[in-house]
Order: structure tokens, then sequence, then C-alpha cells
């Protein structure tokens, strides 16, 4: 069933089609009284070869753009949502700051850092990382193919609003890997991401706000009582 708002747009539309198509028509016949083809117009898209207007192909690809980014916001909110991580106690929050190891191994650390990146706009470092952890435990190869496929999808592609930043060499050896998937398919990337991590962000949580402010919330909380 269409709603009223979705035959609007869908209606609004087709009336910016049918002008483009107009406009675009009378254009050509034009150039073409003037024996003057565009060179262009084999790599026009859609209707509009000068690409100067709001052609509508362009709006049905920005909504387009729009729905897959907020599919891959649900999918990447999947990977261990940091929102959803155990709480720290204070003798686990003290020992962060003897490594970066240390954090990356407790729960709770992995989703206060990450809660730290958010505010830092490289959360993506985070949810890569935890999606080669995710990759590394599966065993079926059509799972795994599949996972690869996504990972790299989300954020290693260009494209990808999520990408993380990899160098030349680890860009090459991911696409020779991909020719032949496998769960450490990105091995060398999850560890230039842990490295970037643990020499930039983690100092920075360190002398933070965020964590000092932790660190006074949990000592100040009354000891849990055994029931």
């Amino acid at each position: 069933m269409v709603t009223p708002m979705g035959s609007e747009r869908v209606e609004m539309r087709k009336r910016q089609m049918q002008v483009h198509q107009e406009a675009a028509a009378s254009v050509l016949q034009t150039q073409h009284g003037m024996g003057n083809t565009p060179t262009n117009a084999s790599n026009a898209c859609c209707f509009c070869w000068c690409c100067c207007c709001s052609c509508s192909c362009l709006t049905v690809r920005a909504e387009d753009e729009r729905i897959k980014k907020n599919t891959y916001e649900r999918r990447a909110e999947e990977i261990e949502n940091c929102d959803d991580s155990p709480k720290p106690i204070l003798e686990d929050a003290m020992t962060w700051t003897m490594s970066f190891e240390r954090l990356m191994k407790s729960s709770a650390g992995r989703g206060c850092f990450r809660q730290f990146l958010r505010t830092e706009f490289s959360e993506e470092n985070m949810m890569f990382w935890l999606a080669c952890e995710e990759l590394k435990k599966e065993t079926n190869k059509t799972v795994v193919e599949e996972k690869v496929r996504q990972i790299y999808k989300d954020f290693i592609s260009i494209l990808s609003p999520k990408e993380v930043s990899l160098d030349s060499r680890v860009r090459d050896v991911i696409n020779k890997n991909m020719l032949e998937p496998t769960s450490h398919t990105f091995e060398d990337a999850q560890q230039q991401i842990y490295t970037l991590m643990q020499r930039d962000s983690y100092p920075r949580y360190m002398n933070s706000t965020a964590y000092a402010e932790l660190l006074q919330d949990l000592a100040e909380q009354p000891p849990a009582t055994e029931p």
C-alpha cells in the first residue's frame, strides 16, 4: 500500500523526469541541428547529459545512499554495542592505565573506550577491530566469505562513511587476500588499526576528562552487598 507521502514523492519524481527528458530532448535536437552532437552524451547520467542541473536521477541516488547508510548504522550497532557493554568496576578500570592490551581485554574497557572514540569521530576503528575478532571465530566457509565481503564494504571501501585509515601496503595485501577470503583476510589491517588506537587514541583517553570522571564516579559508588 502506497502512503500519501510516498505517492506524492513518486509523482514528483515522475514530473521531474518528464521535465528533464523534454529539456534534454530539446537540447539534443538543437545540437543535432547545428551538427554538434555532445561528446559526453555517452557518459550521461540518465537523461541529463550535461549534469549541470538537479537531475531527478541524482535525487533517487541520494535517497538510495541514505537508505544504505541507515542500514549500515543498524548493522554497526550489532557489533558489541558500547551502550550494552558491562559496567566497569573501580578495580578493573584502574588497571587500564597499565597497558592498552589490558584495556582491550576488558569488555567494559572496550565499551568505555569506544564511547570515547565516538566523541573523536573514530569509533569505526574499534568497530572494525571487533568485526575482525568475530570473523576469526567463524569456521563456516560460506559465512566467512560473506563476513569478509561485508567487512570490506563497511570499513575498507573508499565509498564507505566508516572507512578506516590504512596504508597502501596493507590495502594491497587485502586486495590479494580477497581473491581467496579466509577468517584472517584482514589480519594485517586489524593489527595496523590496533597500533593506531594504541599510539594515538589510548593516551588521550587515559588523560581525558571522561576517564577521570569515570574513576571518580566508580569511587563514589557504595560497595556492592552480597545477597
